[in-house]
């Protein structure tokens, strides 16, 4: 973590890194999460009211039983239970950021836009900061409530549209809302099949015990809510509705755009993405530089650098806690690793992340000669232990390469 000029925090993250792990908890053989992940996020962010400044996604609230038990939340805890691993792995992300980015991740997932979104949203500590419950929009209403409720939040009717067209994903469970069915006939699948259904299809009051709704009579498998038929009935709404059951990418564009202030209503202001972000120093861009050469094995460009002293060649990267020798190792730029253990001393001992050393690294892709010059040169302890409790030996080991494996043992051997 580091700081803006402002003087607010600033959450480094590897975002492609972090997608990956919220797409391995969201999506499994067992189920499709994707479009709860985006209910919860929206359901944290839709209670925001700009009058009081109140409510929205800032404080990761849905923590507490305050929010959770609200009947408009049933099912959330489901989200928040699959997210538990990423938020384990990653103490330096708090919920609120977590549960905004994963909703973004979701919809990218199943084939939606990319929404900007910055870091930097900060759990609230307690539960003094929860909203009253009935600030999200009562689907049972029409085009005026949601023209009020929105306009609480400051959405505009082009904006309340295209996060209408949100319902693309997913579908209402009785057991939940009350409601039942699903908008599109592939609710996995983020597209403007909303607004087309919306418009193209006829609709009928579906004759069943539960609360008012729309089913289609083409196939009886449909169901649009009173606030989406809303959207239809409603003149303004409407001719922003034919323009996105039209045109996907002009869709795409504007939800984009909506959603990403969505998640920033009530925010600090640094985690807006559309505001320019502070700078990083000319030494942590430089230092970011080095290790970079270093990868790819520059070591010529890297060693003016040093040589300058303009880069911090111990700094360690950010978001991974690896340093430039891990990197060397891992890439197997076996000449690098004099230079960066002899002469810059980069410490060889230290664990990133997953508690792995440069030793580990290389270990598991059988890189000989880079373990052994690590061992005598760096002076690599190899009884350290990775957080899945295995020593760089136990890696080469469990990869197939017996060879490394040996060496680590016989040089460890002559150390002693």
């Amino acid at each position: 973590m580091s700081s803006d000029p402002d003087g607010m925090d600033r959450v480094d993250v590897n975002v492609d890194a972090l997608k990956s792990e919220i797409r391995r908890a969201l999506i499994s053989q067992k189920a499709n999460a994707c479009p709860i992940a985006m209910r919860m996020a929206w359901h944290a962010a839709g209670t925001y009211d700009k009058n009081t400044n109140t409510g929205g996604c800032k404080g990761g609230t849905m923590r507490f039983d305050k929010e959770r038990s609200d009947p408009d939340n049933k099912g959330i805890t489901i989200i928040q239970d699959l997210l538990l691993p990423v938020k384990q792995n990653h103490p330096e992300i708090s919920h609120a950021d977590l549960w905004a980015i994963s909703a973004i991740a979701a919809i990218e997932f199943l084939g939606g836009p990319k929404i900007p979104f910055r870091f930097g949203r900060v759990d609230a500590p307690t539960d003094a900061s929860c909203v009253p419950h009935s600030r999200l929009p009562d689907a049972s209403q029409g085009a005026d409530h949601l023209r009020q409720v929105f306009g609480r939040m400051g959405f505009n009717d082009r904006e309340i549209v295209a996060l209408s067209g949100g319902h693309t994903l997913g579908r209402c469970h009785e057991v939940r809302s009350g409601f039942d069915g699903p908008w599109t006939h592939n609710p996995l699948k983020f597209d403007n099949s909303y607004f087309r259904n919306l418009l193209e299809l006829d609709w009928e009051p579906r004759k069943w015990n539960g609360r008012a709704q729309m089913q289609d009579k083409q196939s009886g498998k449909l169901m649009m809510l009173p606030t989406d038929m809303a959207l239809k009935t409603d003149p303004k709404f409407r001719r922003i509705a034919e323009m996105y059951a039209k045109d996907e990418k002009l869709f795409f564009r504007d939800f984009s755009q909506a959603y990403s202030k969505l998640m920033c209503n009530g925010c600090p202001p640094h985690v807006d993405p559309m505001r320019p972000e502070g700078g990083r120093s000319v030494k942590d861009v430089k230092s970011a530089e080095f290790r970079d050469l270093i990868m790819h094995g520059s070591e010529q460009p890297a060693r003016k650098l040093w040589t300058e002293g303009i880069a911090d060649v111990h700094q360690l990267e950010s978001t991974s806690g690896r340093t430039a020798l891990h990197k060397a190792a891992f890439w197997e730029h076996k000449d690098i690793i004099k230079f960066l253990c002899a002469e810059c001393k980069i410490d060889a001992n230290v664990q990133d992340v997953y508690g792995d050393t440069a030793l580990h690294d290389c270990a598991k892709f059988g890189h000989t000669d880079v373990a052994e010059s690590l061992i005598v040169i760096g002076k690599t302890d190899t009884s350290l232990r990775n957080k899945e409790g295995k020593t760089a030996h136990d890696l080469a080991v469990e990869h197939g390469y017996k060879e490394t494996a040996n060496a680590i043992a016989r040089v460890s051997k002559s150390r002693l």
